[in-house]
């Protein structure tokens, strides 16, 4: 049974192919809907082989195949969208896991000091991240915010929960559905930088949008 099993993922590993090419670098990588084709294809055939039936093992890793593939090749795409439509705009964008995105706007973007109401260039942005994930409407949106260590604790947490309403309530007006939407404030609690520096105060004051899959 086990080397029904493995003979199976080794088809699926071949048919949804293992390397793309990375636009920045040129390098060949493995891409997420690969990854998770195999891991769905590994619990399909064991799902499949508990069973007992003929060909289960294969159309188990066949099916699990096709579902966690799905996923993974909806996040890349949403992924290189992301990517190209933000370029310049100050914000990050990081894959955490094989099927979650987060965005990282940092640096004073869009906040006056001691201030939740958006302003600058924080508009531009959010548009370009409604517009794109309003076209894949299977993502959800959770909205964390961050602050420095300067002030007391407790204001620092409002201030960052304020934020992160800010940024939904403005993403919701621009089309992405509250139901898609969650906030999240975590004050001075999770510093990315030094707030002994300017710098770093700078960087720890931000906004994270974590995209992941509804």
């Amino acid at each position: 049974m086990m080397k029904k099993t493995l003979t199976a993922i080794m088809i699926v590993a071949a048919l949804t192919g293992c390397a793309r090419q990375n636009a920045t670098t040129g390098e060949e990588e493995t891409n997420t809907a690969t990854k998770s084709a195999i891991g769905g294809a590994i619990a399909g055939a064991l799902i499949g082989a508990s069973t007992g039936k003929k060909n289960a093992v294969l159309f188990g890793a066949l099916g699990g195949a096709a579902i966690g593939g799905g996923i993974g090749h909806y996040f890349d795409r949403q992924e290189e969208e992301l990517r190209q439509e933000l370029i310049g705009s100050g914000v990050q964008v990081k894959r955490v896991g094989e099927n979650e995105l987060q965005l990282i706007m940092a640096k004073g973007i869009g906040f006056q000091t001691a201030g939740y109401n958006l302003s600058g260039n924080i508009y531009s942005s959010l548009n370009s991240v409604a517009k794109i994930l309003n076209e894949y409407p299977k993502s959800s949106l959770r909205i964390v915010g961050h602050t420095d260590s300067v002030g007391s604790a407790q204001s620092n947490l409002t201030l960052s929960e304020e934020r992160a309403e800010s940024v939904s309530e403005y993403l919701n007006k621009r089309g992405i559905k509250s139901g898609r939407l969650s906030t999240r404030g975590y004050g001075e609690r999770r510093p990315i930088a030094s707030n002994e520096t300017k710098s770093g105060r700078a960087a720890n004051r931000r906004v994270e949008i974590s995209i992941t899959a509804n």
